[in-house]
């Protein structure tokens, strides 16, 4: 039977309301969301019919997700709640509910299988690059460019995973 890891775009889609399927979630992702339809106990009746299970992923598969993010630069767009639901996917083989850009990259870059919600998914999976567009210098791990001080673009290097 397949079974989801849902990421916060997820909740705020709405989509674990939806679906009568059981799923997973992180405990970092819940306590970004428990706000969620807080005075209706939506996401209390989730957990009590174990229609939503909180599990946290190993440290070592936390780790190879982080490394996985490092490689193709998505590293700095995501949350903890965000490699947590990652790290969960790749330790149970769930498919990963989300539309979130930087999320699927790394998840698609590790072979998940990725659900997009509200949009048709990414289409193109790579590592990113960060530019400075005054030196046109590559750069990696920073936000601003040592040499001019421009703030450094991003680019996706299509079909280049690692």
């Amino acid at each position: 039977m397949a079974f989801s890891v849902y990421d916060a775009s997820a909740f705020y889609a709405g989509i674990p309301f939806a679906v009568p399927d059981e799923g997973y979630t992180t405990s970092l992702v819940f306590d970004e969301i428990k706000h969620i339809k807080k005075n209706h106990g939506a996401l209390d009746t989730l957990i009590e019919t174990n229609r939503i299970r909180i599990l946290d992923p190993e440290q070592q598969n936390v780790n190879i997700v982080t490394e996985a993010a490092k490689k193709t630069g998505d590293f700095q767009k995501l949350s903890a709640p965000d490699i947590s639901a990652v790290a969960l996917c790749y330790q149970l083989g769930a498919n990963l509910v989300t539309d979130d850009f930087s999320v699927s990259n790394v998840a698609k870059n590790l072979n998940l299988h990725v659900q997009p919600i509200m949009t048709k998914g990414i289409r193109d999976v790579g590592s990113w690059i960060y530019y400075c567009p005054a030196c046109a210098k590559e750069f990696s791990k920073i936000t601003e460019c040592p040499i001019c001080g421009s703030r450094l673009n991003r680019k996706l290097l299509k079909g280049k995973s690692f």
